[in-house]
């Protein structure tokens, strides 16, 4: 894990899609994984991107900690980016995203001269694969007008569209960056379904994710898989959890695979609860 190569061709050219695009935006949305806000913020936008106002979205907030999404919120602020949390999926958060647009749009008409208040206000969104950009431009337009899905990489090519306020949207598809040199961004982006499972030791990645929530969210494994206790050893409470669930093989042999894939398959859909995998205070910290 300490070395992951993921630079596929087609995040070669979103990248010199950005770079080509850049001079003509007024605003960069950035949509990044409430569950994960650093790990899913890909350090090459900041570069491509430069001095452009900056709006995030922490999406899937409703599968992250509430407690965490206010904090991280608070936390973009004091370095002057405006945050908001909303799930795009139900729609939670669409409103006030708009309001903040406005104003937004409102400041930018005041620093601009008379030709430019004339021209649309231009937004590009950005972010890693996986984080819903497809769900919430099909929210924000109003009509299912980009391609999603629950794999990483769905969305390709370049897309403008129209807004009903009048601004303008540019689609960009997911960017991940060449290397991950932090072995911790790799499995939060793995945990979190950025990085297709196949490349990856499914059972290493889900005794993983077991070490970090038997740390910061022993209750919620307890409850969803109805332990006693989580052990001190990881591995040990992995077993624990195949063993309520049946997951054993020929030999009495603990079925990892299937065990690692079903907890990770529940945490993302959000039947743990909520879990918010970087914590704002530790990151600050």
């Amino acid at each position: 894990m300490e070395n992951i190569n993921w630079y596929p061709g087609h995040m070669k050219k979103t990248k010199e899609l950005i770079q080509n695009n850049m001079k003509m935006i007024d605003l960069v949305i950035e949509v990044v994984d409430a569950r994960i806000p650093v790990s899913s913020r890909n350090p090459m936008i900041d570069k491509l991107t430069g001095s452009k106002p900056r709006l995030i979205v922490l999406n899937k907030s409703d599968l992250s900690d509430d407690r965490q999404n206010r904090k991280w919120i608070e936390s973009f602020e004091k370095g002057d980016v405006r945050a908001l949390a909303m799930n795009s999926m139900s729609g939670a958060g669409v409103k006030q995203l708009f309001k903040l647009l406005g104003a937004m749009k409102a400041e930018r008409q005041e620093t601009q001269n008379a030709l430019k208040k004339k021209k649309p206000m231009r937004m590009m969104i950005v972010g890693v694969p996986n984080v819903g950009k497809s769900s919430l431009i099909n929210r924000m337009t109003g009509k299912k007008s980009t391609q999603t899905g629950d794999r990483p990489g769905v969305t390709k090519g370049k897309q403008w569209l129209t807004l009903k306020n009048g601004m303008q949207l540019l689609d960009t598809p997911g960017i991940l960056w060449p290397k991950f040199e932090d072995r911790k961004t790799g499995l939060n982006l793995a945990f979190c379904g950025s990085i297709r499972d196949e490349i990856l030791d499914i059972a290493t990645l889900g005794l993983e994710f077991i070490r970090y929530m038997q740390t910061v969210y022993p209750a919620l494994l307890m409850s969803r898989y109805k332990l006693d206790s989580v052990s001190e050893d990881p591995l040990q409470t992995m077993e624990d959890i195949a063993l309520k669930r049946g997951f054993i093989m020929p030999g009495k042999r603990i079925d990892y695979d299937r065990c690692a894939r079903t907890v990770l398959d529940e945490f993302r859909a959000g039947k743990i609860g909520r879990i918010t995998l970087e914590q704002a205070e530790q990151e600050q910290g």
